[in-house]
């Protein structure tokens, strides 16, 4: 398995693939650093996120998980940059209820690259097991509502 790590204003963050796929990302400074031209392609799509770019379509992600949770996670890739669903959005979407989405999002091994943070709560922020947790959500969200007004 590769990997390769950045820094980010939400901390550290580390990239794993399997052959030219990107299976993982993390929090934290791996340590080991075994680059990848995908690593390599992440690394610097990342980047230009955090610099306010979109992130590409085409980054070839497959994370470990059931049929039902690959199916909660293509709804989450769907969701535009600077928008957010609910829960019960993309239950209707992929099938499932509200709980069962806010276990897939718990369970997303590509945080940032599969979009969990743009689902919400119907009445709060709902909940993000990534980083600092309701912190770390609120900046990404923050980060692509700038960007998004920024490209106006």
């Amino acid at each position: 398995m590769s990997s390769l790590s950045l820094h980010s204003p939400v901390g550290d963050l580390t990239l794993f693939a399997e052959g030219e796929e990107i299976v993982a990302l993390e929090w934290g400074w791996g340590s080991m650093q075994a680059p990848s031209p995908v690593l390599l392609r992440a690394k610097a799509a990342l980047e230009a996120y955090f610099d306010g770019e979109a992130l590409p379509d085409d980054l070839p992600l497959n994370p470990a998980g059931s049929a039902y949770r690959r199916k909660v996670w293509a709804a989450l890739r769907r969701i535009p940059a600077g928008e957010t669903r609910n829960y019960g959005d993309i239950a209707a979407e992929a099938g499932g209820s509200a709980r069962s989405v806010g276990g897939a999002n718990a369970a997303n091994p590509i945080p940032i690259l599969i979009p969990c943070h743009r689902v919400v709560g119907t009445s709060d922020l709902g909940g993000y097991s990534g980083g600092e947790g309701l912190e770390t959500k609120r900046a990404l969200l923050e980060l692509e509502k700038l960007a998004g007004a920024q490209s106006r």
